[in-house]
């Protein structure tokens, strides 16, 4: 049996056991290490997805752990090794599919949302998922590998370059690896981030993270850009104000990157879009390159993935990390340890 945690909706989560699932044909079963906390794990306690996530949920996609067994005709991978998980499942039929486009498949079920998840004991998921990582990276940092994936592909999009101006609005765990990421990319970076604490977590990384309500931000980036404005702003606040700044802060041909999710339409200067000839992009999950990039760059010490990890608590305390993330955001990652 496994020990698992379960949504039960109405804000409740249940610590109990599950039936450890043996990997078929094409299946792997992985020894969850860690699982990282995200938003989305937040929106479904909250209800949020209560219409998509099934009875029981058990959440979880950003995972590292150790191979604990293979099903028949999975190859390349062997028991004990060390790995992460992609956590997509594409159609493979779709339109977005056929163009290869598999990470926004039409038909796309996200692991640990439209299926059981990772805050488990072991956790059994198709062969493809499985990402094998370094012998020397640790599993606490290798579970930070799928949101920095995020960030990869966020700025791989964004097409950053050595000597841009980038602006991220937003600086939680995403926010502040997006920073990162275009940061070790040679941009010069500016984090906007309402937050006190991770304020001083954004700073304490190395990022440049100014509070928005604290200067006037528009102006700040003319300052620094000599009156150009921004080469590429990524709004990771999925908040309406983030979205009416975006367009305020970018020069001529400038691009805005949409990397928060928004549930609701809203207003967006296009004004300024014409204006200046702007262009929008949105960043969605990843591609598997980004997770290559990802696990490369977490393997390298190149950023300092340690400072982003706030706490790590056992999986019985899961509900713990969840309320310390619904308290406001003085923590940055949590992690829960599942075996």
């Amino acid at each position: 049996m496994n020990k698992a945690t379960f949504y039960e909706k109405n804000k409740t989560i249940r610590v109990g056991e599950v039936e450890a699932v043996a990997p078929g044909p094409g299946e792997v079963e992985v020894q969850i290490a860690y699982a990282g906390i995200c938003g989305t794990d937040l929106h479904i306690y909250h209800g949020k997805m209560d219409w998509r996530v099934a009875e029981s949920q058990i959440m979880g996609h950003e995972v590292s752990g150790t191979v604990k067994a293979i099903g028949e005709g999975v190859e390349g991978i062997a028991v004990g090794q060390p790995v992460t998980v992609m956590p997509l499942a594409p159609c493979g039929k779709c339109p977005a599919c056929k163009a290869g486009h598999s990470h926004i498949c039409y038909n796309l079920k996200f692991l640990g949302i439209d299926t059981q998840g990772g805050f488990q004991s072991t956790w059994t998921v198709p062969a493809y998922t499985i990402f094998p990582l370094p012998a020397d990276l640790s599993l606490k940092r290798a579970a930070l590998v799928e949101p920095l994936a995020v960030a990869c592909h966020d700025v791989r999009l964004g097409g950053v370059k050595a000597g841009d101006f980038v602006v991220v609005l937003g600086g939680g765990p995403i926010g502040t690896l997006v920073g990162l990421v275009a940061q070790h990319t040679g941009a010069t970076v500016l984090v906007s981030e309402i937050n006190p604490l991770r304020v001083e977590i954004g700073k304490g990384l190395g990022l440049d993270v100014v509070n928005p309500n604290d200067v006037d931000l528009p102006a700040w980036v003319e300052e620094r850009t000599e009156g150009a404005g921004a080469d590429v702003v990524f709004e990771v606040t999925a908040h309406p104000a983030g979205a009416e700044m975006m367009t305020k802060l970018l020069r001529t041909r400038g691009l805005a990157v949409v990397v928060g999710i928004f549930s609701d339409p809203l207003k967006v200067d296009l004004f300024r879009f014409f204006w200046r000839e702007l262009q929008l992009r949105g960043a969605r999950v990843y591609e598997r390159e980004d997770f290559a990039a990802a696990i490369a760059l977490a393997a390298s010490d190149a950023l300092p993935l340690d400072g982003i990890i706030s706490a790590v608590y056992p999986l019985e305390r899961l509900i713990e990390g969840l309320h310390q993330l619904e308290a406001g955001g003085d923590v940055m990652k949590v992690l829960i340890q599942c075996s």
